[in-house]
């Protein structure tokens, strides 16, 4: 399944970049710009504090505008959580990776598809944790609002296709198949 998933968006991409090449003349063709200008840049970053739970998240993102509308890039994913209602607290660390293609289909409206790979922790006693891994398929859309001249604030809603509802005493890093998403990325 990983592999199929990661042949689609490869395969996505090297099409996308094919047929910008094929359309030279095309109104969204980046022939000509420089590699600099066609990064683009960006992320996510969460942030709570509370009398059981602290939590910190940063999700970094960087991606290559193959035409003016047609962007493939990877993100990565750091959260901490720090678990107060134990004693010693319990401190645990995810982390992931997530390659994405991302398509604006009319101004502001984008389109997305991403395979994200994300190796988690959860507690099984208060002083003990498991790491689990968990891959999931996502697809969904958005919308981006220009904030400046390179910078623009996102909203994404995506649906995890691989959702799958957690038995009773399994624990899982998503509690919905949607998932929602808001940042800001330099570039486009």
């Amino acid at each position: 399944m990983r592999l199929f998933v990661i042949s689609i968006l490869i395969g996505s991409t090297l099409i996308a970049t094919a047929q910008s090449k094929k359309r030279k003349s095309d109104k969204n063709s980046l022939e000509g710009v420089p590699f600099k200008e066609r990064l683009v840049t960006g992320g996510g970053l969460g942030l709570g504090f509370g009398s059981q739970v602290d939590y910190f998240s940063i999700s970094p993102l960087v991606g290559y505008k193959i035409t003016e509308k047609l962007v493939a890039g990877t993100s990565l994913t750091y959260r901490y959580t720090k678990y107060k209602y134990y004693t010693p607290a319990l401190k645990l660390i995810d982390y992931g990776v997530g390659p994405f293609v991302r398509y604006s289909i009319f101004k502001n409206i984008f389109v997305q598809t991403e395979f994200e790979y994300l190796n988690y922790e959860f507690p099984t006693t208060p002083t003990e944790s498991i790491r689990e891994s968990y891959t999931s398929f996502l697809a969904g859309g958005g919308f981006f609002q220009p904030v400046g001249n390179k910078a623009v604030f996102f909203l994404t809603a995506l649906y995890n296709f691989s959702y799958k509802e957690p038995l009773p005493g399994v624990y899982s890093p998503y509690y919905s198949p949607l998932i929602l998403r808001a940042g800001i990325s330099f570039g486009f």
